[in-house]
């Protein structure tokens, strides 16, 4: 797939480094919930966000300063497997702020928290499919 953005991080940091002062401290909020809730998560960089994983993909969070076509101006964070939340009101699979203040931190725990078992399920269910 061709980077259509015209930059290319490696690493968090650079990204950090790169986005605006506002969604910086949009992005470390979220990013402090998502490693309090999900410690044992690996962080890395794809499409040049920090996507967090356990087993699989799990979330990521989308500064508007990275470009891309359904991104709005503001600070997204989605879910990689929202489609299998087991909540059937949660309607959307990204969450957009534009300020720290908008986060509603219990239900978006809540969503972790769901995102973490629905990986839980998944890796169960390839070990099952290998035995």
């Amino acid at each position: 797939m061709e980077n259509t953005q015209g930059i290319q991080f490696k690493e968090v940091k650079e990204l950090l480094d790169y986005i605006t002062k506002h969604e910086l401290e949009i992005v470390l909020f979220l990013r402090k919930i998502i490693l309090e809730c999900m410690p044992d998560c690996k962080e890395k960089v794809s499409y040049n966000v920090p996507f967090y994983y356990r087993h699989s993909r799990i979330c990521y969070i989308w500064p508007a300063t990275i470009p891309w076509e359904k991104m709005p101006k503001s600070v997204a964070i989605g879910f990689c497997k929202g489609d299998s939340f087991l909540d059937e009101t949660f309607e959307t699979t990204k969450f957009t702020f534009n300020s720290v203040d908008e986060v509603d931190v219990a239900l978006l725990k809540e969503k972790i928290y769901e995102a973490i078992l629905i990986d839980e399920k998944i890796v169960k269910a390839r070990r099952r499919k290998i035995q």
